[in-house]
């Protein structure tokens, strides 16, 4: 069953062992870096660097593609087990947090002008996977404060609908299909999907400057990581890039920067905007994002296999459109199989970052392994 806030944080190693652990795919025995005695295995402490993914057989995660056992005479530590009956059920719970609080938080379509506010709430009300939202209050939850998460929840969606109201007109993508449905731009106008994305951007700010007004110095951070990941260096970077990237020759360095800024800036914003608002380290936050930027490198590279080998209908938008733009794409640096083992690589980076969060983590590692099996 799904916890509620307890108000109360996690264990676990301690911020300043695991700063004193080797790094990048060592097996770190915990308690030997925090100078005590007792040797019990800890998960393999891994930095992760854009561009530099760690081996799925440096995390000992047996049901990865080319994973290996830990270290002969070593056993790999016990993690947290969920079962798929009761991931499913958390993760239902969670997204209908989100839709809750996305209704209750965004002005009604009604609200003058009613063209404007019909058109956010048509694009919000697409459904899709809500991973933003879903993200930010797992986090928050793991620190006990789950429920002060909502508003964060909602912002990084308008956030991250307003870059797809976007990134669908006929001056970007030109996509006529999204979440299952014509696009913004094609059920209402093209004037209209423009500005019905600048008022989902700018709804965001307010509602994180708003709702944490009595807790300033979290409506300041909260509004610095989203400016930051939304800005001319993450998000719309990520943007301009892939725009200028088309029909041309894709590196890996160029796929790795585009997928960094469209993609995975956002979902490590999401989950540093739980541990924020749950008032994490600043150790904590550095591994909230670590996680961040791996799941969402393994998230855009699925993406990436999944336009070349799915359908219109599973993708809910249309397939094969980065092959026919010629879009750089991790498929055509590395070729469909190398896609894979990378997002594999990701994954296992992620999965690394886990280990060392407090709290019950069993529902992001399932979130998480999720991802890399996804069918759209």
């Amino acid at each position: 069953m799904l916890e509620q806030d307890d108000g109360t944080g996690g264990g676990g190693i301690d911020d300043a062992a695991r700063d004193k652990a080797p790094r990048r795919g060592t097996y770190v025995y915990a308690e030997e870096a925090a100078g005590q005695v007792n040797k019990t295995l800890a998960p393999p402490s891994v930095s992760y660097e854009p561009g530099a993914p760690v081996a799925a057989a440096q995390v000992g995660h047996d049901r990865l593609p080319g994973a290996s056992s830990f270290p002969p005479g070593r056993k790999p530590p016990i993690l947290p087990a969920i079962t798929p009956m009761d991931f499913a059920a958390q993760l239902s719970q969670l997204r209908l947090e989100a839709e809750q609080a996305l209704d209750r938080l965004v002005p009604a379509a009604r609200t003058r002008p009613s063209r404007l506010h019909s058109a956010m709430r048509y694009s919000l009300e697409a459904g899709g996977k809500r991973i933003r939202p879903v993200l930010v209050l797992a986090a928050a939850g793991l620190f006990g404060r789950r429920a002060a998460a909502d508003a964060a929840a909602a912002a990084i969606e308008c956030v991250h609908t307003y870059s797809l109201i976007h990134d669908d007109l006929p001056a970007l993508d030109n996509d006529d299909l999204r979440r299952g449905r014509p696009t913004c731009h094609k059920a209402f106008d093209e004037p209209t999907a423009i500005l019905a994305g600048d008022a989902l951007l700018t709804h965001a700010f307010a509602l994180l400057a708003s709702h944490y007004a009595d807790r300033p110095a979290l409506a300041a951070a909260l509004v610095r990581e989203l400016a930051q990941a939304a800005g001319s260096v993450e998000l719309i970077g990520g943007q301009m890039e892939d725009i200028e990237c088309e029909q041309t020759p894709a590196t890996l360095d160029q796929v790795e920067f585009i997928h960094n800024g469209k993609t995975a800036a956002m979902i490590a914003c999401s989950l540093a905007f739980g541990g924020l608002v749950g008032d994490a380290s600043e150790a904590q936050l550095g591994g909230l994002r670590r996680l961040g930027r791996a799941v969402g490198l393994a998230f855009q590279t699925i993406d990436d296999v999944l336009d070349t080998t799915a359908t219109s209908a599973e993708l809910g938008k249309t397939a094969g459109k980065d092959a026919q733009s010629q879009k750089a794409t991790m498929v055509r640096a590395l070729g469909l199989e190398g896609a894979r083992r990378r997002a594999a690589d990701h994954t296992a980076a992620a999965l690394a970052e886990l280990s060392y969060l407090p709290g019950d983590t069993a529902f992001l590692r399932a979130l998480v392994e999720s991802l890399l099996h996804r069918g759209n």
